[in-house]
């Protein structure tokens, strides 16, 4: 659960999935949609980035290490979005005086405003921080010339207000990135279980595996369409093609039991909290078998409830 502790701003933006209340505006002008928005900071090296990314697989618009003055205007912005960005989630830490000054007045403004807001503070023992830190040999952001306990010190005397005012603490000494995420999954998915969206991608494997792919399966066990004069032009979103792939002894046993073996891994990953996942489906030029496959397989995962999307790597490449 390694924390980042670099000082550029990063942003990643996620599908918007939540409501925000209505605010009216001053003189007249039209009423902006207010988001909603989570502040999460916390001791470094207790998951703040892991976080940060659960937020953004469920749809927040994740802004990393934005100075706290400027929150404000980022809730400004979303508030004109006209509903594009319903939800923000803010990681700050706090490394300075005059930055937690700076955070107090932004959340003082937030209230002004009516900003519905929650701040989520993760927090960890001295013992499982400075274990953190020395297994990825990297000095806490405050020890100075110091060890790393001082600066863990430091860094939980700056920090003490704010985790006073904090809606949700998390403790992550005893757990690991799936258990944090699955606690915010709880916290901030709702009823809903967490979606799985599926890549299933069609290559061949002249051109190379597909460096992204989570799982790879190969039908070059079926006769290949190439050598049948009358299909070699076409590809495998052609008909007939399909037909002649699928009448083979093993295509269609091959589909079911391997469809049913993606229904106990993506289980396991809606578990792990995994929520991407690429399938490769290979023959020889990605062309006809592959093409064929990914194309039913895609169906039947979708069927199941799966957001699928279909990309056939290596088609028209011949």
């Amino acid at each position: 659960m390694n924390e980042r502790t670099g000082d550029g701003t990063q942003v990643g933006a996620g599908v918007n999935t939540g409501t925000a209340a209505d605010a009216g505006g001053a003189g007249g002008a039209e009423s902006a949609a207010i988001p909603e928005l989570v502040i999460i900071s916390g001791m470094s090296g207790a998951g703040r980035s892991t976080a940060a990314k659960c937020l953004e697989d469920l749809g927040w618009f994740v802004v990393d290490n934005l100075p706290p003055a400027l929150i404000p205007t980022m809730v400004d912005l979303g508030a004109r979005s006209q509903g594009n960005v319903a939800k923000i989630a803010v990681v700050v830490d706090v490394r300075g005086r005059r930055f937690f000054d700076n955070l107090r007045e932004s959340l003082a403004d937030l209230d002004a405003k009516h900003v519905t807001r929650r701040i989520v503070f993760l927090e960890a023992s001295d013992e499982a921080l400075v274990r953190r830190f020395e297994s990825v040999r990297r000095p806490h952001p405050l020890q100075g010339d110091g060890r790393i306990v001082d600066g863990i010190a430091a860094e939980r005397d700056l920090l003490r207000e704010l985790r006073g005012d904090a809606d949700l603490v998390i403790d992550t000494s005893a757990l690991n990135v799936h258990e944090l995420r699955a606690k915010l999954d709880a916290q901030f998915a709702g009823e809903e279980e967490p979606e799985l969206r599926a890549t299933v991608m069609s290559f061949g494997y002249k051109y190379g595996l597909p460096v992204d792919a989570d799982l790879v399966v190969d039908c070059r066990f079926l006769p290949n369409p190439h050598w049948v004069p009358g299909l070699r032009p076409y590809t495998g979103l052609n008909d007939e093609v399909a037909q002649y792939v699928f009448n083979q002894p093993g295509a269609k046993e091959f589909l079911d039991r391997y469809a049913e073996l993606l229904q106990l891994i993506a289980a396991g990953y809606r578990r792990e909290g995994k929520r991407y996942v690429t399938i490769a489906v290979g023959c020889t030029g990605g062309k006809h078998r592959s093409v064929a496959m990914s194309e039913r397989l895609a169906r039947r995962l979708a069927s199941e409830g799966v957001e699928t999307v279909v990309v056939h790597r290596d088609m028209g490449r011949e």
